[in-house]
């Protein structure tokens, strides 16, 4: 299995911050930063002014495919956990590929910012989360609804669904709050919800 070594643009260079910085980028990592770069302005102010900074965040996922989950605390007064992180990575690999990235945890804070506003405790079951280069690009041939430039690539992503609530009303709460970006596949069942600027589709 490949996994990519941790760090995050939520968390590299902060003071206090639980992650390492990087020593050296693969390519896919330097793919995954320029990417990361380029969407920067998740309206963070957002997402702290719902959780605040002190506390706990816990958020509990499962992936469909696999059935693998986590549950438990990623944040705790004003630190992500990297040991969360790294199982979180490991949760939301591209199964097909048998490969882990980095996830952003910004994407976990846009998740439980949603799931708050929804009054939930459930688990969220993720249908996608990190896209290898190889099987975005598959995907994408397959559908003209996946990107090219995919925010699954880069961690800052994914596609999941919260039981017993419908994807409209997840991508309408995840719309107004304007948290990142909100993808209604309602045919499918599922919402994507990214750490990347306000939009939706």
């Amino acid at each position: 299995m490949r996994m990519f070594q941790h760090s995050c643009p939520a968390c590299d260079g902060q003071p206090g911050m639980d992650c390492d910085p990087p020593s050296g980028l693969s390519r896919r990592g330097l793919f995954g930063a320029a990417v990361g770069l380029g969407f920067a302005a998740m309206p963070e102010a957002a997402i702290a002014q719902r959780l605040g900074n002190s506390g706990v965040r816990s958020i509990s996922i499962r992936r469909a495919q696999t059935g693998e989950a986590f549950q438990g605390a990623y944040w705790r007064d004003g630190r992500y956990e990297r040991e969360a992180l790294q199982r979180l990575d490991m949760v939301l690999r591209d199964p097909g590929m048998d490969e882990a990235t980095p996830m952003d945890p910004r994407l976990f804070d846009v998740l439980l910012t949603v799931q708050r506003a929804l009054d939930s405790t459930d688990t969220w079951e993720v249908i996608s989360g990190y896209r290898a280069p190889e099987t975005n690009a598959s995907r994408a041939r397959q559908s003209r609804r996946v990107s090219r430039a995919s925010l699954h690539m880069s961690g800052m992503a994914c596609d999941s669904r919260l039981p017993g609530r419908e994807s409209l009303g997840i991508a309408r709460i995840a719309a107004d709050m304007q948290t990142g970006g909100v993808g209604l596949y309602r045919r499918d069942g599922f919402v994507h919800l990214d750490c990347g600027p306000a939009r939706r589709w």
